[in-house]
């Protein structure tokens, strides 16, 4: 497999990427969800053939780490053995609780099932690179706002049922949207970008298409936009607009947030100060009505061994869970409980250590494997990560994401955040206001980067007004400063 050591690419199950620690196998189920027998088996052959190791990533796929050229085609066979149908293709992806949850304004599984087969009629899989995405969002109350995309479709209410937001490059948040169109149409534009998109190369993505190749999209199929854009309030009910975009201004103009008909900074999408969607944590307990009750369950940076996922899909079969999805910001979703089953299925993971609480400073904390499970790792990073949760949790608080990072990629926060940890020659350096690519302004050795932080910490505590968000007070104290109390011994 040539793909071995290929990087850029996505390591699927017939394609490993070569890692620090062996090869990684990404996948995803074809029916979203796994039956708990099914995880079971996975992580029993995790076991047999990596090191153990099992992650959910931020985009919620299921990856397997450890692994050798041949003992990647041995677990290959066992997915299949298990009845396992993995995604292939470009990805079209729906929410966790996609066709369960009561609050969805339409069920986004159909229209993603016919971009797909769309996408695999035109032939344009080979043609478009492996990071190419697609999102088709029904609302409800997970989504994902966060995850990019290179087109997202969004659910909306409009008088004569609903409509579909066709927008592109981005997350939730800072995507362009194009028009607003019924059902048919949605499916042709989205498959009309990737066209655009694939003509460019495979290196190409949504956000290197034209203002003009925009505009045509924008007035293709056109029809008035519905009364409300995607609900966005922290409920996801309707927001009537008071001045109705047409398909084109925010192409041709490039509007501006504050121009826009619903601000993006109102609502769930508020909480946020270095930029990008929020959305609401996996984690927790969802009342899905007559498809019982769901809990999120968080893996603490994504990881876990295979052992304790073992033993928590054990603990869900007997308690009658239906089915385990992958969620989006590394977490399960575990289906069809009961109310007692929930509370001690979340008792029992509490205990393995898994995150069952979705203010758990882990959550704030985007850390990649980092070395060294990553070749280009230079840096421990999620023992600095568990470092700085346990230490200086109070600083982790909504209002930001730390990103530590074992190389200049930033993996796993490619955007900005208030203060990233970044490995390099020079030890582990801090951007502050920035993402991993940029220049650090201040190192200290590696070991030591939880400390760096935790002055940082112990400042923001000293300075704090009462009610303050942290990432406003590290504003305040300004990039000078923190970068100078995270250099000092």
């Amino acid at each position: 497999m040539n793909a071995f050591s290929r990087r850029g690419a996505c390591p699927a199950l017939a394609a490993p990427m070569q890692t620090g620690d062996g090869l990684l196998v990404r996948l995803k189920p074809v029916a979203g969800g796994l039956l708990p027998k099914s995880l079971i088996g996975l992580g029993e052959s995790a076991l047999r053939h990596g090191n153990g190791i099992m992650e959910v990533t931020a985009r919620g796929s299921l990856q397997i780490r450890g692994l050798t050229p041949g003992s990647a085609r041995l677990l290959a066979a066992e997915v299949d053995a298990l009845g396992i149908a993995v995604r292939t293709g470009v990805p079209v992806e729906a929410g966790p609780l996609a066709g369960l949850d009561p609050q969805e304004i339409a069920a986004p599984r159909p229209l993603a099932e016919r971009i797909r087969a769309a996408i695999d009629e035109a032939g344009l899989t080979q043609r478009l690179g492996p990071k190419v995405s697609v999102i088709v969002d029904g609302g409800g109350r997970l989504g994902m706002d966060t995850v990019m995309a290179d087109v997202r479709l969004m659910a909306a209410r409009a008088d004569a049922g609903v409509r579909w937001l066709v927008a592109v490059a981005g997350d939730r948040q800072n995507a362009t949207p194009l028009v607003t169109v019924e059902e048919d149409a949605a499916r042709d534009i989205a498959v009309a970008v990737l066209r655009m998109v694939a003509e460019k190369g495979r290196e190409a993505h949504a956000r290197d298409l034209t203002e003009r190749q925009l505009t045509s999209l924008a007035s293709w199929h056109s029809v008035p936009p519905p009364s409300v854009l995607p609900d966005i309030s922290p409920a996801r009910g309707e927001i009537e607009l008071s001045s109705p975009l047409s398909p084109t201004t925010s192409v041709a103009g490039r509007a501006t947030a504050s121009e826009l008909p619903i601000s993006p900074l109102v609502g769930e999408m508020s909480g946020r100060t270095e930029g990008g969607a929020t959305e609401r944590q996996p984690i927790g307990v969802f009342d899905l009505a007559a498809a019982g009750i769901a809990l999120g369950i968080g893996l603490p940076f994504g990881s876990m061994p295979a052992q304790k996922l073992i033993e928590l899909a054990q603990h869900a079969l007997t308690l009658g869970a239906s089915e385990i999805r992958l969620a989006p910001q590394r977490a399960l979703l575990f289906i069809g409980l009961s109310p007692t089953a929930c509370r001690s299925l979340q008792q029992a993971a509490a205990a393995l250590g898994f995150v069952t609480d979705a203010a758990d400073p882990r959550t704030r904390i985007a850390a990649c494997p980092g070395a060294p499970a990553c070749a280009s790792g230079r840096i421990v990073t999620r023992d600095i990560a568990e470092t700085i949760a346990i230490e200086n949790g109070d600083l982790l608080d909504s209002s930001f994401t730390l990103h530590i990072s074992g190389c200049a990629k930033g993996c796993a926060h490619p955007g900005p955040t208030a203060l990233t940890v970044v490995g390099g020659e020079n030890g582990a350096g801090l951007v502050v206001d920035g993402t991993a690519k940029a220049l650090p302004a201040g190192y200290r050795p590696g070991y030591d980067a939880a400390r760096g932080i935790g002055s940082i910490a112990a400042a923001v505590r000293r300075a704090r007004h009462p009610g303050e968000p942290a990432a406003a007070c590290l504003a305040r104290l300004g990039a000078a400063s923190v970068t100078e109390l995270y250099r000092q011994e």
